[in-house]
């Protein structure tokens, strides 16, 4: 199980200067649990989620071992109109699907890809703002 509270360092801007965020567990389930930040309230949520699905073996391979994150953060963005303010969620996913087997280094690698994509803001802006694929 993961701690009740998990500290990550980020760079909120990109430019070198990285804050700890802290999220403190909330709820717990069944191959699930759910974390708040520090600014999370009810209406306005700033959550993360992590998962897991453990493998099943099917004949001789052993299987699959799937987990993944989800952050949660609520803005408030302009409606259709000028006059209307909405509170909307923005959902970052990122997922692992893992032959059982795999080392920790051919699992970092992978994971170090990811980061080196979500951290390129040319790239990054290019797909989410202008939805370039």
């Amino acid at each position: 199980m993961q701690a009740d509270q998990i500290s990550i360092s980020v760079d909120a801007t990109n430019d070198g200067n990285p804050a700890a965020e802290v999220y403190d567990r909330r709820d717990e389930f069944q191959n699930r649990s759910v974390y708040i930040g520090a600014d999370h309230l009810p209406e306005t949520r700033n959550e993360l989620a992590l998962y897991r699905t453990y493998p099943t073996k099917s004949g001789n391979f052993k299987g699959t071992l799937k987990s993944s994150l989800k952050f949660t953060q609520d803005y408030e963005v302009p409606g259709v109109d000028s006059a209307t303010a909405l509170t909307v969620p923005g959902i970052l996913e990122v997922s692992f699907s893992l032959p059982v087997g795999v080392t920790a280094a051919e699992a970092m690698h992978l994971r170090q890809r990811a980061i080196a994509a979500l951290d390129n803001d040319t790239f990054m802006d290019s797909l989410n703002i202008q939805q370039m694929v």
